[in-house]
């Protein structure tokens, strides 16, 4: 990052170029812009940001302790607040990720409407939300330097915090579905998502036009072949670029998805295509049975016919979904993919671990990025699970019925603190057990913001009226130091002021004047500071 004096001193240097026309440019306030917009474009913050990445994958292979996080994000005002409270609560963004789910574009960014994740939305949404993403963390960089220089200006020794600040910005992964289309058009919309910010870039092997989330029924994969093409397309995106260290994140949905559009074409006996083909449910058949414009295929030395489904589909075997699985993450990392995605039924480390162990049997640093959705109901599954401890270590659940073990009754149980403590340690087991470099949440912020939205109507329209709000919103806001507070501050006044005050000097027009309410937090910081003096 270029130094608040070196950046003076190349702006003094272009001053004395061009003369007197340049009369009215102060080096300090030039020099002052250039440091609160670190990143100049989106290709900027993907090789920034895929270094990082590199760097902490590198950190894990040696100790699985380190593993990372991130929580998905709809908007840039969302990630910007995330990545604000990150910073105020644990004083770095070290091994802290954003996600960008497709689930919540389709949901929520859609012109269309409230769709489901179904790859309907428009795929120009995806890298539109990945650059506003930036957009508003790169604001927040800015907000956060213009009160240092403010303090500077003011007196204060802050240069080492200007000189050492540390940015907002960090990886995102970004969720591309299977694709969008054929090679072609992933190759293009890579680019484009790349081109906003994007470093790392997640893509699935269903059938682009039968995409289904990931935790519904219906999914339907494409042979390996088709696979590899997509992460080819990414792979040349990211190179086109000049992104090098770009990663592409290869998810299998072969655990849930028991379908096939096509059977692939094989080559040679024991090929890609002739062991995807070895997973297709057929019967075997004579001549007789045939029936006209029948598929059949030769298995084991007998002619076979695959079972086809009334939409052309072809079925996989019963309980091979596992094995698939394995093939399907093998083959990816075999062929450019960096990270492995894997869906599975419940949050259970050992089902996790049971198929990655397998996989690291033939690519030993195999890492996943793990989906902690909450699309699984985490308290009922950890209460079973703690159960089935319980029960297999000789304790007595006979107070418990498993099937019924959410029933608020149970809460503040023994088992209940069993299983929490289950769900706390679940990422660091996970790390450490079951190969996973990266946990996320999908969709934590579309569950927040309609649980936020439910008490907050409960009390404004009921009895309570504008206390519920100032009760459960501001007040908790001054309380904690949320900076969004001041959301005039937030959104851009203050750094709007003094830039105005640069571009024109004492005629600026400024927003920040005795008049502004906003004023009223300032003194009400005040006030907390000498309250928190007094009281120690």
């Amino acid at each position: 990052m270029i130094q608040y004096n070196n950046a003076i001193d190349v702006i003094r240097n272009l001053k004395a170029k061009h003369g007197n026309t340049w009369a009215s440019i102060s080096p300090e306030n030039a020099a002052r812009i250039a440091i609160q917009n670190r990143f100049k474009t989106g290709l900027d913050i993907a090789e920034y940001t895929a270094g990082i990445m590199r760097k902490d994958m590198a950190d894990y292979d040696a100790d699985s302790s380190q593993y990372t996080q991130s929580l998905g994000c709809w908007h840039g005002f969302v990630a910007q607040q995330k990545m604000i409270a990150i910073k105020k609560h644990h004083g770095t963004t070290n091994k802290k990720y954003l996600y960008l789910s497709g689930w919540m574009v389709a949901a929520l960014r859609s012109e269309l409407g409230p769709l489901p994740d179904q790859s309907m939305h428009e795929k120009t949404a995806v890298p539109k939300l990945i650059e506003e993403i930036y957009t508003f963390l790169k604001q927040a960089d800015a907000v956060e330097l213009n009160d240092l220089f403010r303090r500077l200006d003011a007196g204060e020794d802050v240069q080492s915090e200007i000189d050492n600040f540390e940015t907002h910005i960090v990886p995102i992964i970004a969720d591309i579905d299977a694709g969008f289309g054929n090679e072609e058009a992933t190759y293009l919309l890579a680019k484009k998502m790349i081109e906003a910010g994007a470093c790392a870039l997640q893509i699935e092997n269903q059938v682009s036009d039968a995409k289904q989330c990931g935790h519904q029924d219906g999914k339907v994969t494409v042979p390996h072949e088709d696979f590899i093409a997509k992460i080819n397309a990414l792979r040349y995106a990211f190179l086109e670029l000049g992104i090098e260290e770009g990663i592409i994140v290869a998810r299998t949905d072969s655990e849930g998805a028991g379908l096939t559009q096509k059977l692939p074409v094989s080559q040679e006996e024991g090929d890609l295509a002739s062991q995807y083909m070895d997973f297709v449910e057929a019967e075997e058949v004579s001549m007789e049975d045939v029936n006209e414009n029948d598929v059949l295929f030769k298995r084991n030395g007998k002619l076979v016919r695959p079972l086809r489904m009334p939409n052309g589909l072809y079925k996989f075997k019963e309980n091979s979904n596992i094995d698939r699985v394995v093939l399907d993450c093998v083959t990816s990392l075999k062929n450019g993919a960096d990270l492995l995605w894997i869906e599975t039924p419940t949050p259970n480390v050992k089902q996790i671990a049971h198929m990655v162990n397998r996989v690291k049997e033939q690519v030993p640093n195999a890492k996943l990025v793990y989906n902690n959705s909450p699309s699984f109901n985490w308290t009922i599954n950890f209460r079973q699970q703690a159960y089935d401890a319980m029960k297999e270590a000789g304790e007595d659940v006979s107070d418990y019925t498993r099937e019924n073990l959410m029933d608020a009754k149970y809460d503040g149980t023994a088992l209940s603190r069993k299983a929490d403590e289950m769900i706390r340690t679940f990422q660091e087991d996970a790390a450490e057990h079951a190969g996973v470099f990266h946990h996320l949440i999908t969709l934590p912020t579309y569950h927040t913001t309609a649980l936020h939205m439910n008490d907050l109507v409960e009390g404004y329209f009921g009895d309570k009226g504008m206390l519920a709000y100032v009760d459960a919103v501001q007040r908790q806001e001054i309380r904690k130091g949320v900076s969004c507070v001041k959301h005039q501050r937030m959104a851009g006044s203050d750094l709007g002021d003094d830039h105005k005050t640069f571009f024109a000097g004492e005629k600026a027009l400024k927003a920040g004047g005795e008049k502004n309410t906003s004023n009223q937090f300032e003194l009400n910081e005040k006030e907390e500071t000498i309250e928190l003096i007094l009281t120690k």
